[in-house]
């Protein structure tokens, strides 16, 4: 079933023109990798896919519902979970802290995830979700933890408010290529086992063989 889907999407900064009549598919229990060139358009769709900015002309759709006619906040606090490469954890909150906020800014109430007595008791099973320990981890501050934990965290912070769509921007940039797998695998659990539509931009080969689809974005001059 498409989660997302692209009606003929163009984009163009004054005078500079970036993607053009882009028409695509995205489903759940899917894991995508958006690749191209540098200046080919990849986080500008990320930002687009993630309603951030909107087309010049064309498009998006959620669930059958053009994004530019919903309410904006509902759906990037809801609908979409983004993940950075530079991870944006708070680094003077905890694990848990910072996982906390981000529901806590959806307006989501414990209720709407499950049945949770304790706000830690969720917190700590969107950590093990993403492989880690919250007895070992969950009151260490953001800068006391590795680069790949700290990624692993931002995963589950963008999972606090069970979105539909997981957008992730060279989430393994900044990591050495065995725990790039490793959080790779963390996405293909979301997409394969808990039926998330996962969308990663990334220049890495490898990281694009792993995923289900690939979208290869051309650099705008192409279609010139």
């Amino acid at each position: 079933m498409s989660v997302i889907e692209l009606k003929n999407v163009s984009f163009s900064y004054p005078n500079n023109p970036v993607i053009k009549n882009l028409d695509y598919s995205f489903e759940a229990g899917m894991v995508y990798a958006i690749t191209g060139k540098s200046g080919s358009g990849k986080t500008t769709l990320l930002s687009l896919l993630s309603g951030i900015m909107e087309p010049t002309s064309g498009y998006i759709a959620y669930k059958g519902y053009p994004i530019d006619e919903s309410d904006k906040y509902i759906y990037r606090s809801r609908d979409v979970g983004v993940i950075f490469q530079e991870y944006n954890l708070l680094p003077k909150f905890t694990v848990r802290e910072n996982i906390q906020l981000s529901f806590d800014i959806s307006g989501k109430k414990l209720r709407d995830v499950g049945h949770y007595r304790k706000m830690r008791d969720y917190v700590d099973g969107l950590i093990r979700e993403v492989g880690l320990d919250p007895d070992t981890i969950g009151n260490r501050r953001i800068l006391h933890i590795s680069g790949g934990q700290q990624q692993r965290i931002a995963i589950a912070r963008a999972l606090s408010f069970q979105p539909s769509v997981i957008l992730a921007d060279e989430p393994t940039g900044n990591l050495d290529m065995d725990t790039s797998i490793d959080i790779l695998k963390v996405f293909t659990h979301l997409a394969h086992e808990l039926g998330r539509c996962v969308i990663i931009v990334t220049h890495s080969p490898q990281i694009a063989e792993m995923a289900d689809l690939r979208l290869d974005l051309q650099p705008f001059s192409k279609y010139l």
